[in-house]
């Protein structure tokens, strides 16, 4: 995507034409071309060429990139053409003169009806990101005393959210963290993300720990499974928790995959102890346990879900990104990001799944409420 985090890598012109926007300049240059040409070849070469025929192809191709305005003048500078004497496009009063008009003034129509289409689709499309953006928002570069930055794609074309879902919320007690992974894929897992990102926002304010934030999710879920379909609703996430003044992270894992920690170029997987997903109802009952890892000056964290270890090349291999993380290893958490995305693409060629990385760069000296230790 291309906001701090979930950057989506086609090209930005081509995602502005499919979303309403003005098309390329060489489509709207197109007729014109088309136009200049065959007016050159019938006048200039000297050759009388049969080309009346391509001359009705002009206001069709202009009611692509054009509005009606813009599409009736090039209908009209065809149909000029054609009686034009010294041109021989056409003979004055020649049924090809009628057919050219007719196909012009169609296209005009064409061209109205296009147009009023594309603002709406605008209008749509604006209001779907809107709301895609209030549901999962763009990360700050900094939450309180921890930088960070990653990257995020929505499995489903065109879409900005799909089944998997973070945030970071600085709290009075240092900063939270969460990275998971509902059942499903697609848009049809939105709703699913929303109540968990709701539930997450409020619970981080009012839980002691993360336990309390892990059960208040998990309840959310149960809920939801009971007031509607599918009765069975799950979901894997990832809790951190940077405390304020102090070096550690606190982590909770709920079925998903363990954070990763990139020290001194050396990748470690934080042996966390495995929970059940959320949805199960078994996190209030049997709390998940929470391991206290102290992080050193220039660690990074990473928090991911599956899509990207699970990402297959074209021998049908997964990503091994603990193995080829050092080779990635960047100061700044953005850079570091955009290096694993790129790598992931070389390696797999394309992503099919939904896929999240958060890196962390946790430093409490930076932090404005925090005293420096010394």
């Amino acid at each position: 995507m291309e906001w701090p985090i979930g950057r989506r890598r086609d090209r930005p012109e081509r995602r502005a034409w499919l979303r309403g926007a003005p098309p390329p300049r060489w489509v709207r240059l197109l007729p014109w071309l088309l136009l200049a040409g065959l007016f050159f070849l019938q006048v200039f070469t000297g050759e009388r060429i049969e080309l009346r025929f391509l001359l009705a192809a002009i206001p069709p191709v202009a009611a692509l990139s054009y509005g009606p305005a813009a599409t009736a003048l090039l209908g009209g500078l065809v149909v000029l053409l054609l009686v034009l004497p010294f041109v021989e496009f056409g003979q004055p009063g020649n049924s090809d003169v009628l057919t050219v008009l007719f196909v012009a003034l169609l296209s005009v129509l064409i061209a109205w009806v296009r147009s009023r289409r594309d603002e709406q689709l605008v209008t749509v499309r604006t209001v779907a990101e809107a709301a895609q953006f209030a549901v999962l928002p763009p990360l700050p570069e900094r939450v309180g005393s921890v930088r960070c930055a990653g990257l995020y794609r929505a499995a489903q074309r065109e879409a900005l959210v799909g089944g998997d879902f973070f945030d970071v919320r600085s709290v009075p007690g240092g900063v939270r963290a969460v990275v998971g992974d509902v059942q499903g894929h697609g848009l049809s897992a939105v709703g699913t993300v929303a109540g968990l990102l709701g539930a997450f926002r409020e619970a981080v304010l009012d839980q002691p720990d993360l336990e309390g934030v892990a059960a208040r999710l998990d309840r959310r879920l149960v809920v939801d499974a009971a007031e509607g379909e599918p009765t069975e609703l799950f979901a894997t996430a990832v809790f951190l928790e940077f405390p304020a003044g102090s070096a550690d992270v606190r982590v909770v894992c709920c079925g998903h995959p363990p954070p990763l920690l990139l020290r001194a170029g050396q990748v470690t997987e934080l042996p966390v102890a495995a929970s059940p997903p959320l949805g199960l109802g078994v996190a209030g009952i049997a709390p998940p346990e929470v391991l206290t890892v102290a992080l050193a000056a220039g660690d990074r964290l990473l928090a991911l879900t599956d899509g990207v270890t699970e990402a297959r090349n074209a021998a049908g291999d997964f990503y091994p990104l603990p193995e080829r993380l050092p080779a990635l290893v960047q100061a700044d958490p953005a850079a570091l990001s955009d290096a694993v995305w790129r790598d992931v693409v070389r390696f797999a060629g394309t992503v099919r799944d939904d896929l999240t990385l958060l890196v962390f760069a946790p430093d409490a000296r930076e932090d404005p409420d925090v005293p420096d230790a010394a």
